[in-house]
């Protein structure tokens, strides 16, 4: 093959990641949906004509991961000699995409003079695809894949730039609100986008330049991830957390993997994973390789785009039957529940062996859906939301407030949801005494309260650690357990569970409370003016500072009693000494299992 000189390689592979952003603005700015438009809960990839992924934008983890695979499996019942320039296909199918039926890939082939450049690809989360609940993610009652909405195979559904109509009629027919048609027609708008963009640089460097320098980005990034995994010491490291349950009355489950470092390879094993289960939760193959691939290149490549250069590096195992490796038609709508503790057991593991590029565990995400008949309209509403709390504890720094790690979506406005939906938010703010302490603590908790100015509307909620808390790290302590809590200070308050389904009515409020974010190295060695500034923001109170810091405050000046936090500290420090053991050491706690007295009731 053709040799592409440095500057042109340079042009051509920035102007591949450009391709990708440009194809994520189309798809945002045309779509109808809030999980699309503000949640952003998409992703793009441009592929080469032999179907492997050659660039990706900045999305969403688990989109991006599977996208490799779904792509082929698409391409096999669509081989390239058959498809024309403007066609499309879709596919939903668990098995075969992103792992949950509200998420919708689609594949366009771009022609140049009647060559094939290669694939334009996006993915878009559709706010809901029918079944058995508001929006298709229950957890709750769902026992198979049947009950969750309809499901596309690898379906042609534009053909020749025109779009099929039989297709869109039938997935009209099967779903809650109108969007999902919208939504649709954006994806194809954003690989047409891509595909204008491709054709570019086709045209200006030539076909066989364009894909000289495509193969040449793929093992330019598996040469550079292979050198980063030898610099670490070879060697298999453990970890191990736990998933608080698969709704009400159900036990915990158990999330297992053993991480081998060999010869420039890795490979994951999920070997004492728990058992898939009956309910909507379990992650089928493709989902829980793109968590376990965003885990690995985080800590060891991640400035490097993601591609099938990068993919080669990574094998894992998981037992057929698991939770995350679940047989058909195990049912997967609220398999996202999982995307954090896949990422969080990835990366305890690799504390053990690259302690400075982790972080703790981050909290945990809430991302319910509500529906019913909005009285304004007299039409089915479908409320989509996500609450989301703090990132982990770096090694060197505090974890950050309300960042969507590690799935790398974005909140929904609150103006926006107002409007679109029969809610008001009541409150949205921090928790005080949530972050995890340490040396250096996790990202606070977030509170939102959320009314619904509806009657008998249906709730089903996704979230998780009311149980189990994030973890922290070399001495870091956890973040605050997670709750959900129904019609806060009325006399019906009652707690509620993270995976319930509920029937609720006109004014009732729900109350999310992410948990927080671990923390990092002990907390009597953080730095007492960091503490005193934690309390005048209003993350630390002046109770937890002494607790949990061994830091006291004069409540009358607000200042730093320097005599009386060394007194606290000082028995720390001295029974550090003696036993010589650093505060940063090379071993993570291990998460345990504690349970919430609040449990539902």
């Amino acid at each position: 093959m053709r040799t592409v000189d440095p500057v042109s390689l340079t042009v051509i592979w920035g102007g591949l990641i450009s391709t990708c952003a440009e194809m994520g603005v189309a798809l945002s700015r045309t779509a109808y949906s809030m999980a699309v438009r503000e949640g952003l809960d998409f992703s793009t990839g441009v592929f080469d004509p032999r179907g492997n992924m050659v660039a990706q934008g900045d999305d969403s983890p688990g989109h991006l991961g599977s996208m490799a695979f779904a792509v082929n499996r698409m391409l096999e019942e669509y081989p390239r000699e058959t498809l024309h320039p403007g066609d499309a296909i879709l596919c939903n199918d668990p098995a075969i995409g992103s792992g949950h039926l509200p998420d919708v890939y689609m594949v366009t082939p771009v022609f140049l003079d009647g060559a094939l450049l290669g694939f334009s690809v996006c993915i878009a989360h559709h706010i809901d695809v029918g079944g058995a609940g508001s929006g298709s993610q229950v957890i709750e009652g769902v026992i198979d894949r049947y009950q969750e909405g309809i499901c596309f195979p690898p379906t042609l559904c534009y053909s020749k730039g025109k779009p099929v109509p039989e297709i869109f009629r039938i997935f009209g027919a099967n779903v809650r609100v109108p969007e999902v048609l919208g939504d649709l027609r954006a994806q194809y708008n954003a690989n047409t986008a891509g595909a204008v963009q491709i054709q570019d640089l086709a045209r200006r460097y030539g076909v066989e330049v364009l894909h000289a320098a495509m193969q040449e980005i793929l093992d330019r990034s598996e040469r550079e991830m292979r050198a980063e995994i030898r610099r670490l010491p070879e060697g298999v490291y453990e970890f191990e957390d736990w998933i608080d349950d698969s709704g009400p009355n159900t036990p915990p489950i158990r999330l297992k993997v053993a991480v081998t470092l060999r010869d420039g390879g890795i490979e994951m094993d999920w070997e004492g994973t728990g058992a898939a289960v009956e309910a909507a939760m379990n992650s089928y193959w493709n989902y829980t390789y793109a968590y376990c691939l965003a885990g690995m290149k985080s800590v060891l490549l991640s400035s490097a785009p993601q591609n099938a250069g990068v993919i080669r590096t990574l094998k894992i195992k998981v037992p057929l039957g698991s939770i995350l490796n679940p047989r058909h038609p195990a049912p997967c709508g609220g398999r996202n529940v999982l995307n954090h503790r896949i990422y969080d057991v990835a990366l305890g593991a690799m504390s053990k062996v690259a302690p400075e590029r982790v972080i703790a565990a981050s909290a945990h995400f809430f991302n319910p859906l509500m529906g019913g008949t909005n009285p304004r309209t007299g039409r089915s509403f479908v409320c989509w939301e996500v609450i989301v709390g703090g990132v982990g504890a770096r090694y060197t720094k505090d974890g950050i407030e309300t960042m969507t790690t590690p799935y790398n979506n974005t909140n929904v406005p609150i103006e926006v949801q107002e409007h679109n939906n029969p809610v008001t938010i009541e409150y949205f703010g921090f928790i005080t005494d949530s972050a995890g302490a340490g040396k250096y603590r996790g990202g606070s908790g977030m509170r939102k309260d959320l009314r619904m100015l509806a009657d008998n509307w249906n709730f089903y909620n996704l979230g998780d650690r009311a149980v189990t808390p994030p973890y922290g790290l070399f001495e870091g302590r956890p973040g605050a357990l997670s709750a959900t809590v129904l019609n806060p200070d009325l006399p019906t308050e009652r707690v509620v569970n993270s995976k319930g389904k509920y029937r609720l009515g006109y004014g009732d409020v729900i109350s999310w409370r992410t948990s927080g974010a671990g923390g990092i190295g002990h907390p009597f060695e953080r730095d007492p003016a960091a503490v005193l500034k934690d309390i005048r923001e209003g993350f630390v109170s002046r109770e937890a500072a002494l607790e949990h810091y061994g830091v006291a405050i004069d409540p009358e000046r607000m200042t730093i009693d320097e005599d009386a936090t060394l007194r606290r500290r000082r028995p720390a420090a001295a029974a550090a000494a003696s036993t010589s053991r650093s505060f940063i050491s090379p071993s993570p706690a291990r998460s345990t299992c504690r349970r919430n007295s609040n449990r539902e009731r």
